[in-house]
C-alpha cells in the first residue's frame, strides 16, 4: 500500500495528491500498478478522488487550499531564487537550495522560504553567523523570505537521519546554487532511493555565482587555523544560546532538532521531523482500525 503511505504522508499538511504524483513516491515500476492500488482504495472509500486529486478523509477543502498555495509559490519561488544568488555571494557558501513547503509547489501566508545551506569544512559556524547577523541587522530577524535554519558542509555531505522524512525532503529540495556541489551531494545520499527508487534529481538549472571581492577577502583572511578557532567559536556560543533558550527539549530530541556539530547546524526547535513521523504513524494506525489495513510504521 505505498500509494496510501504517499496519500496519507501528504494528508498531514492537507495537500492532495496526482497519480502521477503519487506514482513517484512509491517504488513501483509501472504507473499501472499505482492505478489499480488507487483504483481498490477508492472503491473502498478509504480514498476520495477530487478533479485529479486523491483526498483522504474527506477533506475536500484540502483541494482549493492547495491550489491557491500552488499559485502563490510561483512568485516566492523567484523571490528564493533572488535571495539564493544573495546568500551565494557569502563567505564559504558552496551551494545553496530551497526546501520546506515551497520545494513542494506550495506557499501561503504562514509559510517562510527555507534555504538549506552548504558551506566549505570548518567554516561552517562563520558562514552561518554573517548569515544570521545580515538577517538580524538588515532584515529585522525576519524569516518570511530568509528562512536559513539547516547548515552541512561538504565535508558531511550524506544526510544522518535517514527517514521518510528526510528522504522526501530531499526528494523534494529545489537546488539553486552550486552545481557540482549539488552533484557530490546527490551521490552521498544515494539511501534515498530505498524510499523512492524513480528518484532524478534535475540540477540542469544549477546556477555557479561569482563571490564579490569582499567575500574572497574574507575567505582569504580566514582560510586558515586562525579561522578554524573562530569558527568554533561560534559554534560554542551559539549552542551555548540554544541550550539556555530550548530548555524545554529533551536530551535526545534536542540532538536532532538543534544538531550542532563541526559540519553540521540545525535549527528546528518544533523538532518538526518528529512530528510529521509522529503524526504519520498516527494516521496508519487509523488505517489499520478503521480498514483493517495494515501498512509498516516508519521511524524517527
Amino acid at each position: 500500500m505505498e500509494s496510501l503511505k504517499a496519500i496519507l504522508y501528504f494528508s498531514i499538511f492537507r495537500y492532495p495528491l496526482k497519480l502521477e504524483e503519487i506514482h513517484n513516491y512509491t517504488n513501483y515500476e509501472k504507473q499501472l500498478e499505482t492505478e489499480k492500488e488507487l483504483a481498490y482504495l477508492i472503491s473502498e472509500k478509504i480514498v476520495t478522488k477530487i478533479d485529479n486529486f486523491y483526498v483522504y478523509n474527506n477533506d475536500l477543502e484540502s483541494v482549493p487550499k492547495r491550489l491557491k498555495g500552488n499559485l502563490q509559490s510561483k512568485q516566492a519561488l523567484e523571490k528564493a531564487k533572488e535571495r539564493a544568488k544573495f546568500i551565494a555571494k557569502f563567505p564559504f557558501v558552496k551551494a545553496v537550495g530551497v526546501s520546506g513547503s515551497l520545494s513542494k509547489g506550495y506557499f501561503d501566508n504562514e509559510s517562510d522560504i527555507d534555504f538549506f545551506v552548504i558551506t566549505k569544512p570548518e567554516k561552517l559556524w562563520i558562514c552561518r553567523t554573517l548569515l544570521m547577523l545580515y538577517k538580524k541587522t538588515f532584515l529585522l530577524n525576519s524569516r518570511k523570505y530568509f528562512c536559513i535554519n539547516y547548515f552541512i558542509s561538504t565535508s558531511k555531505l550524506e544526510i544522518e537521519e535517514q527517514n521518510r522524512f528526510t528522504a522526501t525532503e530531499l526528494k523534494t529540495l529545489i537546488p539553486l546554487q552550486g552545481k557540482e556541489i549539488f552533484e557530490e551531494f546527490y551521490s552521498k545520499n544515494k539511501w534515498i532511493y530505498t524510499y523512492f527508487s524513480k528518484f532524478n534529481p534535475d540540477i540542469s538549472k544549477i546556477e555557479n555565482t561569482k563571490k564579490p571581492f569582499f567575500s574572497k577577502t574574507l575567505e582569504f583572511i580566514f582560510n586558515n587555523q586562525l579561522g578554524n578557532s573562530i569558527d568554533l567559536f561560534f559554534k560554542s556560543i551559539t549552542i551555548k544560546k540554544w541550550n539556555s533558550k530550548f530548555k524545554y527539549l529533551k536530551k535526545e530530541d534536542f540532538k536532532v532538532a538543534m544538531k550542532s556539530t563541526n559540519e553540521i547546524s540545525k535549527h528546528h526547535p518544533l523538532n518538526f521531523q518528529k512530528k510529521v513521523i509522529l503524526a504519520l504513524n498516527e494516521k496508519l494506525e487509523e488505517v489499520q482500525k478503521k480498514f483493517n489495513i495494515e501498512i509498516v510504521k516508519e521511524y524517527v
